[in-house]
């Protein structure tokens, strides 16, 4: 291997504390500063592990219409949101410039953009300068979620350089969108990133065939949430606890090489930093017989446009 050519990144498998954005905020900035440590380039988290997944719709009825509970959960889930433009973000930022890290994360963000009362499941990345590469809203939430969550659009569909390596991320079941990926695949995507909230059976297959189709390094990580989980201050918790089951997320976090063989087999049940180094040379081997987005593909025949606005409802001329 070139030492240009390695990279150490670390994915941190973690539980929230669940719906207090700042207690999390501090306990993920403690796993940045130790992947850093350890001498991680990139280290990467679950999605919307700031302040936590909803877990709630699932164990509380979350589709009754105009129904108390539902309100008063979401109302103090919007609360807990990530106020990008105010700021909330700045203490990753610092840690990503004092330590020279590039930081995955996911958030539920409240944009003003959008009112600042809906919210966003969203994938943000920050360069290890401390400043913001981009913000991906996600594109569909998933089932329940389109309970809390509103829907994103293309703007943060972008990779990134890192050292050697071009980075690309999606959120969770955004991972299953063929054309999310020949997104990213096509800006020279080497590395990509799937986060999700948690759960072995979300990343045991999809991580490695990422992985043979990208002929890319393919990264899952994921979020933990146990019944313990809970904060003893969270609203309406006898609800929630009523039919929680002892575990709601396990992990899954795993890393796959270019040609589909673990790297890092998923680890389950367990808060932990797991840290890998990457060949990029593997990327180059892959290629060889297939660049989905390269030399075995027909752009004559079938092409992709992508809209990367960020979407509005109102445009102001003053």
């Amino acid at each position: 291997m070139k030492p240009a050519d390695q990279i150490t990144i670390a994915l941190a498998q973690i539980a929230p504390v669940w719906l207090d954005r700042i207690a999390t905020s501090r306990k993920m900035i403690e796993y940045v500063v130790e992947a850093a440590r350890q001498g991680a380039r990139l280290v990467c988290f679950g999605e919307t592990i700031l302040p936590g997944y909803p877990f709630w719709l699932d164990l509380t009825e979350g589709s009754r219409f105009n129904d108390d509970i539902q309100k008063d959960l979401h109302a103090h889930y919007v609360e807990q949101a990530v106020d990008i433009e105010a700021g909330d973000l700045s203490e990753f930022c610092a840690a990503a410039k004092n330590h020279r890290i590039a930081i995955i994360l996911g958030c539920l963000e409240r944009p003003k953009d959008r009112t600042g009362y809906s919210v966003y499941c969203s994938r943000v990345y920050i360069n290890d300068d401390g400043s913001i590469g981009s913000v991906h809203r996600k594109l569909v939430p998933t089932y329940e979620e389109r309970l809390t969550w509103a829907p994103g659009d293309g703007h943060g569909l972008r990779t990134h350089a890192l050292d050697s390596f071009t980075v690309g991320s999606l959120n969770c079941w955004e991972n299953w969108m063929p054309l999310s990926r020949a997104a990213l695949y096509a800006q020279g995507e080497d590395l990509h990133v799937g986060i999700w909230p948690g759960n072995l059976r979300n990343t045991e297959d999809l991580t490695r065939f990422i992985a043979k189709e990208g002929r890319s390094f393919s990264v899952a990580v994921s979020g933990l949430m146990r019944r313990q989980d809970f904060p003893a201050n969270t609203p309406h918790l006898d609800h929630i606890l009523a039919r929680c089951p002892d575990i709601l997320a396990n992990g899954g976090s795993c890393i796959a090489a270019p040609n589909g063989d673990w790297i890092v087999t998923p680890v389950i049940d367990q808060e932990c930093l797991l840290l890998a180094t990457l060949d990029r040379n593997l990327v180059r081997r892959e290629r060889q017989n297939f660049d989905v987005t390269g030399h075995y593909s027909r752009p004559d025949v079938t092409r992709l446009i992508v809209n990367r606005e960020r979407q509005h409802v109102v445009s102001f001329e003053d």
